[in-house]
């Protein structure tokens, strides 16, 4: 799927659909989220990275996902730099 055609509720069912397949105490990266929406092609899996952020923020916000910095939650408010996502605790 190309990233013009992504909406932002493909990106919120790929990215809950890959914290389910990995799994309780796992971790994704948001750039696996990417590949698999977009392909291997780099140019094109990259436009859809700060899409992807804005998603899990969200996801977050609602309490599906938690966002993963050096292996602690982190507050969506405080998101900077490299992340991951996994499913809360209690999921």
């Amino acid at each position: 799927m190309m990233p013009e055609t992504t909406s932002q509720a493909a990106l919120r069912d790929e990215i809950l659909r890959a914290v389910h397949e990995r799994g309780a105490g796992k971790t994704v990266c948001p750039s696996e989220i990417a590949r698999n929406l977009a392909g291997s092609d780099e140019k094109v899996w990259r436009l859809l990275m700060q899409p992807i952020r804005r998603a899990a923020i969200e996801l977050s916000d609602e309490g599906l996902v938690v966002i993963k910095r050096k292996g602690r939650p982190v507050a969506a408010a405080d998101l900077k730099g490299i992340y991951r996502l996994s499913l809360p605790d209690e999921a």
